[in-house]
């Protein structure tokens, strides 16, 4: 057949559809892959379905195979590609190119992205295939390593990675899907770059409106719509004449390379057959940004302080535990009347419900005029649900916020009330930068904490950095009472790029100090400083407080931008004299 390259030049290449979804039409609940060895000829009358619908080219039915390697199944997954490889290119003959289909490696195991993709690539080298997609990626880990052994074993070959997006162009990874888009885009291993899955044809095709296309060449692979259950069984709505329409609007947008992913039969393809003689554009036209009609919100001042390179004081008070706000309100206002810069306010702290601390920053911000951070946990919402509240933070002129993983459940309360983690910190952080840019006029400035009390402090360091890479622009610490504390900081600014904000938490008694020591995760107080509360009545305990947050407060100084002050039971008045005592 024409080289490829020589081919697209032609017009746009159509692909095939979704083969697990067509397999699943006949065999619900049945893994398609496997099916290449153990139903050969359902799998060849797919591909020859489609090819009798118009595809211009086959993906192997091999895409879910990553698990495989990167579990004990490496060998039965070798002779699966095997055969699919064999179904493929006997079906195709010389009517279609033959693709060989990757799909998106685990991540968190003992082999890595790129190895396992690498793994993948040597078993179609061998079978003969030049052809390689790589698609519904939710990132670019291991992307370059495989593109880069491509190219050197085949330097003929022809790679197409394609990225996962949401509408609003994120990945379930929380990556950008613009930035990803670019990155492939400049690298020169890689010849065709583009998305498929997760959208349907009209956000695909409203997506790459906004992208830079030239000098391109542009792969776009959409759903058939979105899916509905009915009993055991995915159905997608999506009717073939409207993704074929679609499909034609997205080659006339750019794209060189199109198909159809999951729900998309060979009905779908048929449709779309007509794009072969679709004229391609010589440059992709974007309309200009459209001018938003109403201001942007008011600036951040906190973020405005710490990149003029002011020492910055945030207060963390605890939201109530039901719907009395007066003392919480009260308690905002005088903390803001001593000198701190932010109100700083726990997600349910300790997995305890309280009143939502994003709500309350919202309060506080219309209301008091107060800069608020709210924390946000991983524990309580799954993506759309953090999606929805952020953009209501950012609706709101809340633009600060800190990112936690968050404390688990109670172990007595597990049975009625069940943690979500769809995500850890770093995930979500990802997002939130992602949703800065590609979504908000206004982008948050992330935090992320940092534990210095950590036993071992060189992976919470790690951890920290990557938090850096994902998006996070500063720290809040945990409370600094010891020397391991302090030693652990001075590492941190010597090797973090972000804000730091010291953690300084007054302990009120000796009973406080034995509690937080031995049933609050990330407390250290030093046993030095437990001894002195021991015999002190709650107004010596008070004024010991004071002395030694105030200490701790002057040895961080060379080492953070600012405080992170965190208010004991409610003792809103020690908290606004160690202010007032620190302006002083």
């Amino acid at each position: 057949m024409k080289d490829i390259r020589l081919r697209l030049k032609d017009g746009p290449l159509l692909f095939d559809g979704g083969m697990a979804s067509c397999f699943a039409e006949k065999f619900p609940g049945e893994r398609c892959e496997p099916a290449s060895l153990t139903r050969p000829e359902e799998i060849a009358a797919i591909h020859r379905a489609y090819l009798n619908a118009g595809a211009q080219a086959l993906k192997t039915n091999t895409y879910g195979l990553g698990a495989d390697f990167a579990g004990d199944r490496e060998e039965d997954a070798k002779d699966i590609i095997q055969a699919a490889c064999r179904l493929a290119l006997d079906a195709a003959g010389d009517r279609a190119y033959v693709f060989a289909d990757i799909g998106p490696a685990p991540e968190d195991r003992a082999l890595s992205r790129g190895e396992n993709y690498i793994r993948q690539a040597d078993c179609f080298l061998a079978q003969g295939l030049r052809h390689f997609l790589l698609e519904t990626l939710p990132s670019h880990e291991g992307v370059g390593e495989l593109a880069r052994y491509v190219k050197e074993k085949a330097p003929d070959s022809f790679l197409i990675v394609s990225f996962a997006v949401s509408s609003d162009g994120v990945t379930c990874e929380g990556r950008s899907g613009r930035e990803l888009f670019r990155w492939a885009a400049d690298n020169p291993d890689i010849d065709a770059v583009g998305f498929n899955c997760m959208s349907g044809p009209h956000h695909l095709l409203e997506y790459i409106r906004r992208l830079d296309l030239n000098g391109v060449t542009l792969s776009v692979m959409p759903i058939a719509g979105y899916p509905t259950v009915l009993g055991r069984r995915m159905v997608y709505q999506g009717t073939p004449h409207y993704f074929g329409e679609k499909l034609a609007e997205i080659a006339r947008t750019g794209a060189a390379i199109v198909g159809g992913c999951c729900g998309a039969a060979p009905d779908h393809i048929a449709a779309a057959a007509a794009l072969r003689t679709a004229p391609r554009p010589r440059a992709a036209v974007h309309p200009a940004a459209a001018e938003h009609p109403h201001p942007l919100p008011a600036a951040n001042t906190l973020a405005e302080k710490l990149d003029r390179g002011k020492r910055v004081v945030a207060v963390e008070l605890d939201p109530p535990v039901d719907d009395g706000v007066d003392f919480f309100l009260d308690g905002v206002q005088a903390i803001r009347n001593a000198g701190a810069d932010a109100v700083t306010i726990a997600d349910c702290p300790v997995g305890r419900p309280r009143a939502d601390s994003s709500l309350l920053a919202c309060k506080i911000k219309r209301e008091l005029g107060v800069e608020p951070l709210p924390h946000m946990t991983c524990r309580d919402r799954n993506l759309n649900a953090a999606k929805a509240l952020l953009l209501g933070l950012s609706i709101e002129g809340v633009h600060n916020i800190l990112l936690v993983t968050g404390d688990p459940i109670p172990s007595q309360d597990r049975d009625e009330v069940k943690s979500v983690f769809n995500f850890n910190s770093r995930k979500l952080t990802r997002y939130v930068a992602a949703l800065n840019a590609e979504t908000l006029r206004v982008p948050f400035r992330i935090f992320g904490a940092l534990n210095v009390n950590a036993k071992n402090f060189a992976i919470q360091l790690r951890i920290a950095q990557e938090k850096e890479a994902c998006g996070v622009t500063g720290f809040l610490t945990q409370p600094v009472l010891s020397q391991e504390a302090l030693d652990n900081l001075r590492l941190a600014r010597e090797t973090l790029r972000g804000k730091i904000l010291g953690g300084v938490y007054p302990v009120v008694s000796y009973k406080n100090a034995c509690f937080l020591n031995n049933e609050i995760a990330g407390m250290r107080i030093a046993p030095e400083i437990v001894s002195l509360y021991e015999g002190k009545d709650r107004e010596a305990a008070e004024e010991l407080a004071v002395t030694i947050s105030l200490r701790a407060a002057k040895a961080m100084e060379p080492y953070t931008d600012g405080l992170y002050l965190m208010t004991p039971f409610k003792r809103v008045a020690l908290i606004t004299r160690i202010l007032e005592e620190l302006k002083g």
